[in-house]
């Protein structure tokens, strides 16, 4: 489904962006791995970056070939980091690396953004998301002292921002083809898993017992994958949920709507 595209995915060194790096290489992809920390799985090219660093980015940019055809934004922190690093790594450091990555896309590339089940609240969100909309590295600390973005809600509000971004640039390059996308999984077991756990206690242990099973890197990946093919062309501005039926869970119990 991939074979000869050339791709870049960021968060390679673990959990769904490993997956993804591992089965776009056997769908016949050129993957160009982005992380912080060296990968295990093998990639093509391997780049270095701090996505909460404008500099190590800008440092990226040359070292890439022109004629992309897909960007993977999977990288990302879980709430336990502090709240600033989130933000910049989640939201701006994301947003920078795909604004940047752009002149070097390929016609008709497609780039997927990795949102969250944790993102669905983004409607009761916009003002601080419109607030957020030119948030630069420099003014992330006043801007959560501003909407009062502390702990695990800075998590909440990284993937409800890039929902609402995602949604926004759903014709922003449409006469190159270039089309933008998210997919929001749910609870997935991978090495962060227990800070989720661990930062939201109750309403988590409360999720995973609605669950039948946590999710998988190998149940999101093929999705992201899917979303990176041409198969996907005519999807422009959507989010995926891929959480085992809990984003359904919530549209329906939330609107009085229970099984029959």
């Amino acid at each position: 489904m991939l074979n000869g595209k050339k791709l870049v995915i960021t968060g390679v060194s673990s959990g769904i962006g490993e997956e993804t790096a591992r089965l776009a290489r056997v769908q016949g992809a050129h993957v160009i791995g982005v992380d912080i920390n060296r990968p295990t799985v093998e990639v093509e090219q391997f780049i270095q970056v701090d996505l909460s660093s404008q500099a190590s980015i800008d440092s990226l940019f040359g070292q890439l070939p022109d004629g992309i055809d897909g960007l993977a934004n999977i990288a990302g922190l879980p709430p336990t980091q502090p709240a600033e690093r989130v933000l910049k790594v989640n939201l701006v450091g994301l947003k920078y690396l795909t604004l940047g990555l752009v002149p070097h896309l390929a016609d008709n590339a497609s780039i997927v953004n990795l949102a969250s089940l944790a993102g669905v609240g983004w409607p009761q969100s916009v003002p601080a998301i419109r607030d957020s909309e030119h948030l630069s590295f420099t003014g992330v600390a006043e801007f959560c002292a501003r909407h009062d973005i502390v702990g695990a809600r800075s998590y909440f509000f990284s993937k409800e921002a890039l929902i609402a971004w995602t949604l926004q640039h759903r014709w922003t390059w449409r006469e190159r083809g270039i089309r933008m996308n998210a997919v929001s999984p749910g609870p997935v077991d991978t090495p962060i898993l227990k800070d989720f756990v661990e930062t939201l206690g109750a309403r988590a242990e409360e999720d995973m017992k609605t669950m039948d099973r946590p999710g998988h890197a190998s149940d999101i990946a093929p999705v992201v994958a899917f979303l990176l093919s041409d198969a996907s062309r005519w999807m422009r501005g959507t989010n995926l949920a891929v959480d085992g039926g809990m984003h359904s869970h919530l549209l329906a119990t939330g609107n009085g709507l229970e099984n029959s």
